[in-house]
């Protein structure tokens, strides 16, 4: 995965926010958070090599309402 670059916290209420777990739990987590803030959300999860589960990572703006 990418580092996190300055600019995705630059603000206050931006946040980066990287989920640990399974698929079905990630993408789940992605949705709750949707359910709160506007966020750029990930389609995929990535798993690194000798890491557990998989990795989903996404961007929220919480200064927005989140997009119905």
């Amino acid at each position: 995965m990418k580092p996190i670059n300055d600019g995705h916290v630059a603000e206050p209420a931006l946040a980066v926010v990287e989920v640990a777990a399974d698929d079905e739990t990630a993408f789940t987590v992605q949705k709750l958070l949707a359910t709160q803030w506007a966020i750029a959300p990930a389609d995929r999860t990535t798993h690194e090599l000798g890491e557990p589960g998989v990795r989903l990572r996404c961007y929220l703006d919480m200064r927005q309402q989140p997009t119905p």
